[in-house]
């Protein structure tokens, strides 16, 4: 793995961190300094290095964060990461935006909500690839008010 695919995903785990602290109601954040970073984090960001001070803290936080979850990712994980990077990278700039729209909506919800939320995704992903693809296509062929009424249930 290069230095730079590291950091890419790192960027990557800390863009949602970005995002939300971008919500003018979030309390402001520390500055995290770069001599507060452990070794390991310093490596992985090491291209922020000379600029780190002039990052503002949201961005400090989010980089920060996001390479402390990539130094405690195992292979698989870390590979995973890769792949969801490489898809987030090749997405056109308008299906990024909506993704990051989601995001908010989500995180906005109510704690057991968001929970059932994750609870229902991990059902699905443990279901066979076969069924994943059967259900994908019902809610496709659904109109928008059945896909509604079916999200109240």
């Amino acid at each position: 793995m290069t230095k730079g695919f590291a950091l890419a995903v790192a960027l990557c785990f800390g863009f949602a961190g970005v995002v939300l602290a971008q919500d003018t109601a979030a309390p402001p954040q520390a500055s995290r300094s770069w001599p507060s970073l452990a070794p390991e984090q310093k490596e992985l960001l090491q291209k922020f290095k000379d600029d780190w001070a002039n990052l503002p803290p949201e961005r400090q936080q989010a980089l920060a964060r996001g390479s402390e979850r990539w130094l405690h990712m195992s292979p698989d994980e870390r590979a995973n990461a890769r792949q969801r990077f490489g898809q987030w990278r090749s997405m056109p700039p308008e299906q990024r935006q909506q993704l990051r729209q989601r995001w908010q909506r989500f995180k906005s919800l109510p704690p057991a909500r968001q929970a059932r939320i994750r609870e229902s995704f991990r059902r699905f992903q443990s279901l066979p690839p076969e069924k994943r693809t059967e259900l994908r296509k019902r809610w496709r062929s659904m109109t928008p008010e059945q896909r509604r009424a079916r999200l109240r249930r």
